[in-house]
């Protein structure tokens, strides 16, 4: 029988995932190519035959995203797999319309077909939109079940930018592993404050070995989504977070909505910063979508380490990466630290930036005077250092959740912004969390 011929559209995560689960052992099927955007430098690698399995004893290769068309065609594909996350539903729409008129399908795969069973429970923390404050609320959810007794084993969605072999399973209890796996500044933003609340953290390329692991070491798995994916794992409690200051978000984005509308609990975030107009429109909102979730309301207060050293000062704001660049966010929790602990100005790194960072600010016109924390790679880095130490201020305000100066070596003087979450009313998160 001939093999349907499939092409998996990605940028390096859930892509791999769904071609572990559904395509690798399939002899239906033929994976003919991946292709990769979003994250900086990922096309051009083998996704290698070492993880694709014995149907592919030379690797899958992974191309840009523009040459879609042009592979469609030179490779006679019969399918589009659309498997990557945090855009808008025109977005995914004018992905299809490509593949459509170039002569293939177009397909999603839903999560009853690419989620995996457990053999103890499951906690997914997910979100409508990157940024919305999972990070924060995957950390609320640890504190209290390591309170209740319980050993936590956080696996986090991919971010397998480096060497994807020696990336296939890793797993993380301290700030050595980080460094043995030569991690991305985005891939310490999100493990660093699990190891510094003594989790051991769980990442890599093939979920199914990574299950196994985690299983070993802990009486509940807390999965920690990326962007606003779905859960890789089937939880036994679904808690998703949304955006009052993207109101309208949480029924515009893929796959946010879908995350919305399957949740046991949506935690309206930053109901502090938000208008309460637009608190009220995301509340009607997911009570339309999801009439049966539990609503808890929430606040990410930041906590400045020496408020006193922004008063007066030009300032340059470093902000988490991803919610600025495909998240969409115009600022973050360094700008809200900034104006209000009286900075005198933002300083602008726009006309300083070098590198890929100057092509972070062409590709994302929507980011204002404030700078993205992008590190995808030790060339990155040393430009986003560059960048910093071009430009004239009088502090550097981090609200970046790691204190950057571990891999950057900042010039300037620095300041350091954090955020946890906070739960306002009732129901608590305390409340809902209950495991049978």
């Amino acid at each position: 029988m001939e093999r349907e011929r499939v092409l998996i559209m990605g940028a390096a995560g859930r892509d791999f995932h769904n071609f572990n689960v559904v395509f690798r052992d399939n002899s239906h099927y033929e994976v003919v190519a991946f292709t990769a955007t979003q994250i900086p430098n990922i096309e051009g690698r083998m996704y290698p035959p070492e993880l694709a399995g014995p149907l592919y004893p030379d690797g899958i290769p992974i191309y840009p995203e523009e040459d879609l068309e042009r592979l469609i065609r030179e490779h006679h594909i019969d399918t589009v797999v659309f498997a990557y996350s945090d855009v808008s539903h025109e977005y995914v729409m004018h992905r299809a319309s490509r593949a459509l008129a170039a002569g293939a399908d177009f397909v999603l795969l839903g999560p009853e077909r690419t989620m995996l069973k457990a053999d103890i429970p499951v906690i997914a923390v997910c979100a409508a939109r990157t940024g919305s404050g999972k990070s924060q609320t995957t950390r609320y959810v640890s504190d209290i079940l390591r309170e209740r007794g319980y050993r936590v084993a956080v696996v986090r969605h991919p971010m397998p930018y480096g060497n994807l072999v020696n990336q296939v399973a890793q797993r993380f209890a301290s700030y050595e592993d980080l460094d043995r796996y030569e991690c991305t500044i985005e891939e310490r933003e999100e493990y660093e404050p699990h190891l510094d609340r003594g989790n051991i953290v769980f990442a890599g390329v093939d979920y199914a070995r990574i299950l196994k692991m985690a299983e070993k070491e802990a009486d509940v798995i807390l999965w920690d989504g990326g962007n606003n994916d779905l859960p890789f794992y089937r939880p036994d409690l679904h808690i998703v977070v949304v955006d009052p200051l993207r109101a309208g978000h949480e029924r515009r984005y893929h796959p946010g909505e879908a995350n919305v509308r399957m949740a046991n609990v949506i935690v309206a975030n930053k109901i502090d910063t938000a208008s309460a107009e637009d608190v009220r429109r995301v509340r009607e909102s997911v009570r339309a979508l999801n009439p049966n979730a539990t609503i808890v309301e929430a606040a990410s207060p930041i906590f400045v380490q020496d408020p006193a050293a922004i008063r007066g000062k030009r300032v340059l704001v470093i902000e988490d990466g991803p919610t600025l660049t495909h998240g969409e966010m115009p600022f973050g929790a360094g700008v809200v630290a900034a104006q209000k602990f009286g900075a005198a100005e933002l300083v602008d790194p726009r006309p300083y930036a070098v590198g890929s960072i100057r092509d972070t600010f062409a590709k994302y016109p929507h980011i204002g005077p404030l700078l993205p924390a992008m590190g995808y790679g030790k060339k990155q880095i040393a430009e986003l250092e560059a960048t910093i130490n071009a430009t004239p201020c009088d502090l550097v305000l981090v609200a970046t959740p790691i204190d950057i100066r571990r891999v950057a070596d900042i010039r300037h003087p620095t300041d350091r912004v954090r955020y946890e979450l906070q739960v306002i009313g009732q129901p608590t998160l305390r409340d809902v969390l209950v495991l049978g």
